[in-house]
C-alpha cells in the first residue's frame, strides 16, 4: 500500500501531516528499563507467589509416587512401597502444619498503609524517589519518604511490623527496642516526618539528612540475635 492509502493506514491524514494528539511511543534506554523492571520486580506480591522449598519438595515427591508401578501381588516390594507412600503422606501432612500457616499469614500481611497514608512502594522505591525530590529541594517530601522507607525496610526485615494505624512515633518506640542505640535519633526522625507531614513544616537540608543518616545506619545495622520476635507496636 503507498501512497494517501498507507497514510490512512497508520492514523495520518492524506496530507501527511499527524493528527494532533497523537503521540508516538518513545522506547526507554537500558538504565530507565532496568530501574522499572526492578522497581516491579521487588513488589512484595511477586516474592509471596513464588513456589517455596517445600512447593517444590511436595510437588517432587508426588511426581515420583506417580511413577511408581506397584508389582501384581502381596509380594515385599509392593507392602514396602505402600509403607514408604504412607510415611511420605503423613511427614507431608505434619510439614503443611508446620509450614503451611506461617507461608499463608506472609501472604496476608502484605499492606497498603504505611504511616497513615496508602502506600505500596518498597523502601528501595522511597528511598530512590525520596533522594530524587531532595534534589530538586523538595524536603518536605524527600523526609517523609525517607523515613517511610526506614519504616518499609525493618517491616520487610520482619523485625519491626508497620501495621494499619501505626504513627510515625509508634514505629520510632518499637524500632528502638530493637535497636536501642538508635532510639533517640528514630524519636528525632519521627518529629522531622511530623512536622512535614502534619504541622506543614517546610523541612530542611540538615533535616532530611539526619532522617537520611539513620536509614543508612539500620540498613546495614544486624538483626539483633537476643530476640527473633518482631517487636510490637505501643
Amino acid at each position: 500500500m503507498t501512497g494517501a492509502g498507507a497514510l490512512w493506514a497508520w492514523g495520518l491524514p492524506a496530507s501527511g501531516l499527524p493528527i494532533p494528539g497523537l503521540s508516538v511511543p518513545v522506547e526507554p534506554d537500558a538504565p530507565d528499563a532496568r530501574e522499572a523492571l526492578l522497581d516491579e520486580l521487588s513488589d512484595p506480591a511477586y516474592a509471596a507467589s513464588q513456589p517455596s522449598w517445600f512447593d517444590l519438595l511436595s510437588q517432587a515427591v508426588l511426581d515420583w509416587l506417580s511413577s511408581l508401578r506397584l508389582a501384581e501381588g502381596d509380594g515385599v516390594p509392593a507392602v514396602a512401597l505402600l509403607i514408604g507412600g504412607i510415611l511420605l503422606a503423613a511427614a507431608i501432612a505434619a510439614a503443611i502444619l508446620i509450614y503451611g500457616v506461617p507461608r499463608w499469614r506472609a501472604r496476608s500481611g502484605v499492606g497498603v498503609e504505611l504511616l497513615g497514608d496508602r502506600d505500596r512502594r518498597s523502601a528501595r522505591q522511597l528511598r530512590r524517589d525520596a533522594e530524587r525530590s531532595a534534589a530538586s529541594g523538595d524536603w518536605a517530601r524527600a523526609i517523609a519518604d525517607r523515613y517511610r522507607a526506614v519504616a518499609r525496610a525493618l517491616d520487610e526485615r520482619t523485625l519491626v511490623p508497620a501495621l494499619p494505624g501505626t504513627t510515625a512515633h509508634g514505629f520510632a518506640r518499637a524500632a528502638g527496642r530493637v535497636f536501642p542505640t538508635e532510639a533517640t535519633e528514630l524519636e528525632a526522625a519521627a518529629n522531622r516526618f511530623d512536622g512535614v507531614r502534619y504541622l506543614d513544616r517546610p523541612g530542611t537540608a540538615d533535616d532530611y539528612a539526619l532522617v537520611r543518616a539513620l536509614d543508612e545506619r539500620l540498613e546495614t545495622a544486624p538483626a539483633p540475635l537476643a530476640d527473633l520476635t518482631p517487636a510490637v507496636i505501643g
